[in-house]
């Protein structure tokens, strides 16, 4: 397993990590993931150490709760072999303070998660939102002072914009508060919205990638094609609405290319849109979920090989779209592109 630093920081981070969305069952949209239990997770983790990942990922709103409870049953007695990661900040129930990023609310949810995890500190802790109804400068004052007594390591976001993400890191750095290292993202070749504004902020700044669903909601796992019903056991039955969107044709002409590597490398359509993402700027993990061991597996089976620049193109061009103003000007005009260059040129 390769190890990356996690942006701008002295924290190394394993190429693939685990996201435990699966763990838990509870609730409409995370039991379509998954009801994975301690024993089941146990075996997961095993698994997972032994391939070299050491990252799992979680959030106090997965499963109500249950995801951290479940993950911290099953690293009982190896708290000293893993990274721990949490997120924090979307609505845990229906009160006032049950939402948010304010100072009583962080701390508050920050213990709640390390009692339900069974530790004593978070590796990793991400504010799932921007909260724009509290002041900055609380916000961040708050994971302040969580870093100094201990209880937080090192602090990221998730699905910030490039305002929010710019602005919480321009008042960390004025106030000499910690500054967010990583940004969990959604990023994958059907959905490559990062690359516009957020993966050259990342680059600028010392901000790595946390990507999240990488297989483009389970788009690509190499049972969706084109002219063919869902799989009986799709996710996206039931979770569509709730992920984000993918074009079908669009889709369907990144499965193509997807097939004719696979075919011609002997590698699955997973493996190789995953290894695909572990080539791009700024990405330092890639989170993997998995409902049982051959999943896992099948999807730790990414690493350890590399992709010809031949297939990278094809990738690149299949998966490309236009992107949005003002940004299209600096891929399509070469003399825009000479003032202002992008982090990744489309294809």
């Amino acid at each position: 397993m390769e190890y990356r630093r996690l942006g701008a920081s002295g924290l190394h981070v394993p190429a693939l990590g685990f996201g435990a969305g699966t763990f838990g069952g509870r609730g409409p949209l995370f039991s379509a993931w998954g009801d994975t239990d301690a024993a089941q997770a146990r075996r997961l983790i095993d698994v997972s150490l032994e391939a070299g990942v050491t990252l799992f990922d979680t959030a106090d709103v997965y499963s109500d709760g249950a995801s951290e409870e479940v993950l911290g049953a099953a690293i009982k007695g190896r708290r000293d072999k893993v990274l721990l990661s949490t997120k924090s900040a979307l609505p845990t129930g229906p009160g006032a303070d049950d939402a948010g990023a304010g100072r009583a609310r962080l701390i508050r949810a920050v213990d709640a998660s390390l009692r339900r995890l069974g530790t004593d500190y978070l590796d990793l802790f991400q504010l799932h939102a921007f909260d724009a109804g509290t002041p900055l400068l609380e916000t961040l004052s708050a994971l302040g002072d969580l870093v100094q007594v201990g209880k937080i390591r090192y602090v990221g976001v998730s699905n910030f914009a490039g305002w929010e993400l710019m602005k919480t890191l321009a008042t960390a750095e004025a106030r000499g508060l910690p500054k967010p290292v990583a940004h969990q993202v959604y990023y994958s070749l059907v959905g490559r919205d990062y690359e516009w504004e957020l993966m050259p902020l990342g680059a600028d700044q010392g901000v790595g990638a946390v990507v999240w669903s990488p297989l483009g909601w389970g788009r690509l796992t190499g049972k969706v094609r084109r002219g063919q019903p869902l799989p009986a056991g799709s996710r996206l039955h039931d979770t569509a609405q709730a992920g984000p969107p993918v074009d079908d044709e669009h889709l369907y002409d990144v499965v193509d290319v997807l097939d004719t590597i696979s075919a011609e490398t002997g590698r699955s359509v997973p493996q190789i849109a995953l290894n695909w993402l572990l080539t791009r700027p700024t990405v330092a993990t890639v989170l993997i979920g998995a409902r049982n061991e051959e999943q896992l597996r099948q999807n730790l089976g990414a690493v350890g090989w590399q992709l010809d620049p031949e297939h990278l193109a094809a990738l690149d061009a299949a998966s490309a779209t236009t992107p949005p103003y003002p940004y299209y000007p600096y891929h399509r005009l070469p003399d825009f592109a000479r003032l202002n260059p992008p982090v990744v040129r489309a294809a």
